[in-house]
């Protein structure tokens, strides 16, 4: 079987990847990559950011050839109108029309609701600070290929302030939590078969532990998430402990599930 085309789009900005570099933080594209990496190495893996690039020309005139896409996870707020979020969710309108089958994680999974008219805002219950608890599959996940094998309560990593609101025409919700009512969902747009997930299957608890202490200063002080440092220090013991109970393949399912969906009739 010939290797597969596969599109990760980067979602944060130029400066915020350049930042994590400097802390010595993986991009989220980088993170994606070695994640699907562990399950298989038959992939043509491009990365295109939709904020940093001056034209779409580049990938739109070869768009046809990506058998798959993949948009990570982002620091932006979609209610936050500015040309690079506008830029984003042009450029997934432009998928919806070319790529078959598309997996949108945490602020992808926003941009593609946005783009095919749903509505994300921020969440009214609180937010996921590197770790989502009891996320529950519902009769509908339970059902989908998405969640394969996977255990009907969970934990996973997750690092967001912002929730699906309003579905698009058609959408069907899979799984919540106490914080956001859509944890997962599934929809069809333009010729796009859409997987999405609010949570970070392809992003370590480790990793998660380096964004807290990297974004510190303004979790405690703008996001007012934690009181003081101590707060801090309490939630990440208990990630720690989290990692001791988590085994990395069933926290990954989710992006085995969908590499599986992918190679089916490609």
């Amino acid at each position: 079987m010939k290797n597969l085309n596969l599109l990760i789009v980067e979602g944060n900005l130029k400066d915020e990847n350049e930042n994590f570099k400097n802390s010595g933080i993986q991009t989220h594209a980088e993170s994606l990559k070695d994640s699907l990496s562990y399950f298989t190495n038959d992939l043509n893996i491009e990365v295109f950011n939709p904020c940093s690039e001056k034209s779409f020309d580049k990938v739109l005139l070869n768009i046809k050839k990506y058998d798959g896409l993949i948009w990570g996870g982002s620091s932006l707020n979609i209610y936050n109108d500015c040309i690079e979020i506008r830029r984003q969710i042009s450029f997934m309108k432009e998928c919806f029309k070319n790529i078959k089958k598309i997996l949108a994680i945490c602020w992808g999974m926003q941009v593609a609701v946005t783009a095919a008219g749903g509505e994300v805002k921020k969440s009214s219950r609180g937010a996921h600070i590197g770790i989502a608890n009891d996320i529950e599959i519902n009769e509908n996940g339970l059902n989908h290929p998405l969640y394969r094998s996977k255990n009907k309560k969970f934990n996973s990593p997750a690092f967001n302030f912002d929730e699906v609101t309003t579905l698009p025409k058609g959408a069907i919700n899979l799984a919540s939590n106490n914080i956001n009512k859509v944890q997962s969902l599934h929809f069809k747009w333009g010729i796009s078969d859409i997987w999405g997930l609010q949570y970070h299957p392809e992003i370590t608890y480790h990793k998660m532990i380096s964004l807290i202490k990297f974004r510190k200063e303004k979790l405690i002080n703008v996001r007012k998430c934690f009181k003081d440092e101590e707060e801090v220090k309490k939630h990440i013991d208990f990630i720690e402990k989290e990692i001791k109970l988590s085994a990395k393949e069933s926290r990954m399912l989710e992006l085995k599930n969908w590499l599986s969906y992918l190679k089916t009739a490609a």
